[in-house]
Parts: C-alpha cells; sequence; structure tokens
C-alpha cells in the first residue's frame, strides 16, 4: 500500500527525501545544543583545571600493607604460567589487579584550590547557562 507521498512504484519522487530533524528529533535546536555543549565543557574544564590531585603510599591494613594487595595478582600469574587455562588463576589475576587499582584510587586525594567568588559564578554559570541550551535545543522550534 502506497502513502501520499511516494509514486506507486513505491520510489520517493525528486526532491521529498526525509527532512533533517534537529536536536532530539524537533525542527532546529542543532547551534543552540551545540553552544550549550560548548558552554557546559568551557564550565567543565574550569572546575577541573582548579582541582590538585595528591596521593600518598596507599595503606588499608595499617603502614606498609600495600604488598597484601600484590599476594593475589602475584599468586594468580604463578598459577597461569604452569596452567593458562586455570579458572583459579584468572580469577586469582583478576581479583588482584581489582585490589591494586582500588588501592591506587583510594589512595588519591582531591582538593579545590581557592577561587574567588567572581571565578566560581564564572564557571558554575557556564555550566548551568550550557545545561540551559541544550535544555532548550529539544524544544520545538517550528
Amino acid at each position: 500500500m502506497a502513502d501520499s507521498t511516494n509514486d506507486p512504484n513505491g520510489e520517493t519522487p525528486v526532491g521529498e527525501g526525509p527532512t533533517f530533524r534537529g536536536a532530539g528529533g524537533t525542527p532546529g535546536g542543532v547551534l543552540e545544543f551545540l553552544g550549550g555543549v560548548a558552554l557546559f565543557a568551557l564550565g567543565l574544564y574550569l572546575v577541573l583545571s582548579r582541582v590538585t590531585v595528591f596521593s600518598y603510599f596507599p595503606r588499608w591494613f595499617g603502614d606498609h600493607t600495600f604488598g597484601i594487595t600484590m599476594i593475589p595478582f602475584v599468586a594468580g600469574v604463578g598459577i597461569l604460567f604452569f596452567n593458562g587455562r586455570s579458572i583459579v588463576g584468572w580469577a586469582c589475576t583478576g581479583l588482584g589487579l581489582l585490589a591494586i587499582l582500588g588501592a591506587v584510587v583510594a589512595s588519591l586525594t582531591f582538593n579545590f584550590v581557592p577561587t574567588s567568588l567572581v571565578h566560581t559564578l564564572i564557571i558554575f554559570g557556564c555550566m548551568a547557562g550550557g545545561v540551559g541550551l541544550m535544555a532548550r535545543a529539544f524544544r520545538d522550534h517550528g
């Protein structure tokens, strides 16, 4: 069954192809969306540039105990060298890597650099404006 836009052969007539839809499937709003993404990205960059990251030696079970987290990894690697298809070896290796990764991430400390109120308002204003523009882009502009 052919609809009114197609000819009887089922082909779309020349010049009547699919129309371009904007953000969220609504007409228009693409430039607003891209502007919102740019503003939000600028604000996010400014926030992240004001953060300092410190690291210290991981201490999960007391002072100088990071080596404990390496025991499952080393045991798993040893088992895998003996039998590469060992499920226990792969499990020990995977859990050991997760423990090491967890210890490294747990040892990080994030601090925000002191920032003036004006800069803070500009940073979060950019982010809020970007979110607002992205949300507005999804409205129908017809």
